[in-house]
């Protein structure tokens, strides 16, 4: 019996049955909405984000010193709805966000519908660190008619 296992061994080695081993699938973990809100929402905005805002407050919402203010962590992104809202609709120029002065002209995004302005202030208050409630078509509809 010995000498038959002895010449069957390397048999079994190089078939690899003795030894193999099923790896378990790798898991690619799921990326959870943050704040209730939908990974399809966050796409959305995130494709407005890119066409409309990326040039000036940069891949990482950083923003450009003196010029551009950062989208992370602000009181701006993640404080009143209305008034973040208010800059799509209306433009901002010159504004002091967390002590520092930001001196660049934001024009106003008409050319955004409103679920474009909703989908884009969600991803931004929900990227980059941030972490808020998503603002609703509805929000962004009555914000503009305030402005009427």
């Amino acid at each position: 019996m010995k000498k038959l296992f002895v010449l069957l061994f390397p048999l079994l080695l190089s078939s690899g049955a003795a030894f193999a081993q099923k790896k378990p699938a790798a898991k690619t973990p799921a990326k959870k909405p943050t704040a209730g809100v939908s990974a399809a929402l966050l796409a959305s905005g995130k494709s407005v984000y890119v066409q409309n805002c990326l040039s000036c407050h940069q891949a990482d919402g950083g923003g450009v010193e003196g010029m551009n203010p950062p989208l992370i962590k602000t009181d701006y992104v993640l404080g009143d709805k209305p008034r973040l809202i208010g800059v799509l609709v209306n433009g901002l120029k010159g504004v002091e966000i967390n002590g520092e002065e930001y001196r660049s002209v934001m024009p106003a995004q008409t050319h955004l519908s409103d679920q474009q302005m909703a989908d884009v202030l969600t991803y931004v208050r929900n990227s980059f660190g941030n972490k808020a409630s998503a603002v609703a078509v509805a929000e962004v509809k009555a914000v503009r008619a305030a402005k009427k």
